[in-house]
């Protein structure tokens, strides 16, 4: 049998090359939702215009920006130069999944991802945009460096897939602990969960059912999750048999996330990092079809430079390690090698830490932008994910990332002077601006822009079954406060 060749339990060819394949389906996701939103977001007439971002950073710091904002718009500009990063992203990501100069590849990729990410502010840098450079850089260490197309079953370096499961145990367990670690007694009482599916940024159609499990359910729910979060992470460097078992549990925690929730490319990510923990016999006995190693003929072992790889894995442990202490021991994150490590690494995103929902959001506020002719008749603006109309079903968007429909939902939790941009949305949309009404679903003045607008703060809920079943709503909502008070559009910005 193939579980008993010790060359096919050891070997992890499979399970690497369908990790980075995945990989390459997640680059493709991200460039092209930037490529789809640049625009509105950040473009010349955006939101937050990257070219007025990269002269103030210039401005205010000079050369020390092109360290604190690393990015090839430095060299080559902020405005249009963003669609030939993501076209050189998407065909970069085409030719990894192919296995055509795999390093290469990935070296672009990390190069042009990190380029948005800094251009794109607040707008592209989520936990997972980290997550996906992070992962971009340990793929260069597993691919064979070579410019002709890979062909045939390649062995990874042992040291590069310790250091995939590294990262493995560092996003699950940190973000397990913060949330104990928070003194959240939402967390601390197994509660969270029946907040959760409601105040999560983007529900999915099945949170509104989740939301309706009993308390027992949500508790024990809770009580998994911390113990896959937490517990099973140390069974990855535990033998064969609970790795392949942790693997699972793993995958299965991001398979329910993702029925419930929408986060971009992360759960897809995620799984992928979990097939780098099944050796080459675990799918040979599943019999999926998959190229594997066999017994007469084991993978070739890619060509690397050995002593590169031992100095880019000291590199990274020791930073991930000093990340990993000061999150656990907030003391720690003051110290003058945790703050210096972080001022010259943290700004390349490439070793990062994970604390994913570490306080728990217990009301649902949402930001509702409204324009008016006559300040006295107001029509709310649409945008096609977030919750707005309360007889609009939560919808399915992932792996695409609407990055408006996101930030908002920041926003709202948030105070108006820490979050001056919905300010600026809410000028261009009374300029008419094409680009930004491109990120709405329904623009409520089709022939000319308002005179005004203002934006109101709703706190939403899930409707009862019984207030579904007679009104067919999912959500309603009630009045908090103005988040910004009716304004006109001013002189200056017509």
């Amino acid at each position: 049998m193939a579980g008993n060749d010790p060359r096919v339990d050891s070997s992890f060819a499979t399970g690497t090359r369908l990790f980075v394949n995945i990989l390459a389906l997640a680059n493709a996701v991200a460039f092209a939702c930037v490529l789809w939103q640049w625009r509105g977001l950040i473009g010349p007439s955006g939101i937050l215009p990257a070219g007025e971002f990269f002269a103030a950073v210039r401005e205010q710091v000079g050369l020390r920006g092109l360290i604190e904002v690393p990015s090839l718009c430095w060299v080559f500009g902020a405005n249009y130069f963003i669609v030939v990063l993501c076209v050189a992203g998407l065909a970069a990501s085409a030719l990894l999944f192919m296995r055509v100069a795999p390093a290469v590849c990935l070296v672009v990729l990390w190069a042009c991802y990190l380029s948005l990410i800094s251009a794109g502010q607040i707008f592209f840098d989520l936990q997972w945009d980290g997550l996906l450079l992070e992962c971009t850089v340990l793929a260069i260490f597993l691919v064979p460096w070579t410019f002709k197309r890979a062909s045939g079953s390649y062995e990874p370096p042992r040291l590069s897939r310790y250091l995939v499961w590294w990262l493995l145990f560092r996003l699950m367990f940190l973000s397990g602990v913060v949330k104990l670690a928070s003194g959240d007694p939402a967390w601390r009482n197994l509660t969270a969960l029946s907040f959760h599916y409601l105040t999560q940024p983007l529900p999915s159609p099945l949170a509104w059912y989740a939301g309706k499990l009993p308390m027992w359910v949500q508790q024990l729910s809770c009580v998994f999750m911390f113990a896959t979060e937490i517990l099973v992470p140390f069974l990855i460097p535990c033998g064969r048999r609970l790795r392949h078992w942790a693997a699972g549990a793993l995958i299965l925690l991001q398979v329910l996330i993702a029925l419930t929730g929408n986060y971009g490319f992360f759960n897809l990510l995620t799984i992928g990092i979990c097939l780098n923990c099944l050796d080459d016999a675990w799918w040979q006995r599943m019999r999926w079809g998959v190229e594997t190693a066999t017994a007469s003929e084991g993978p070739k072992a890619a060509r690397f430079k050995p002593t590169l790889v031992r100095w880019f894995a000291a590199l990274a442990v020791g930073v991930t390690l000093f990340q990993t202490v000061a999150a656990l021991y907030p003391v720690a994150a003051g110290s003058p090698i945790v703050r210096a490590m972080e001022e010259s690494i943290g700004p390349f995103r490439t070793f990062n830490n994970y604390r994913l929902f570490a306080v728990m959001t217990i009301e649902r506020p949402e930001l509702v932008i409204q324009g008016s002719d006559d300040g006295r008749d107001w029509r709310d603006y649409e945008l096609p994910y977030k919750p707005g109309n309360l007889a609009r079903r939560p919808r399915w968007v992932a792996p695409y990332q609407p990055q408006l429909d996101w930030q908002l939902w920041f926003a709202a939790l948030g105070r108006p002077d820490d979050n001056l941009w919905v300010g600026r949305v809410c000028e261009k949309l009374m300029g008419g601006d094409p680009a930004v009404l491109g990120l709405f679903s329904r623009n409520p003045f089709p022939d000319h822009p308002p005179k005004y607008t203002r934006v109101v703060r709703f706190r939403y809920e899930f409707t009862s079954q019984a207030e579904r079943a007679a009104t067919g709503n999912w959500w309603r909502s009630t009045p908090i406060d103005f988040y910004i008070s009716p304004v006109a559009l001013s002189a200056d910005n017509k």
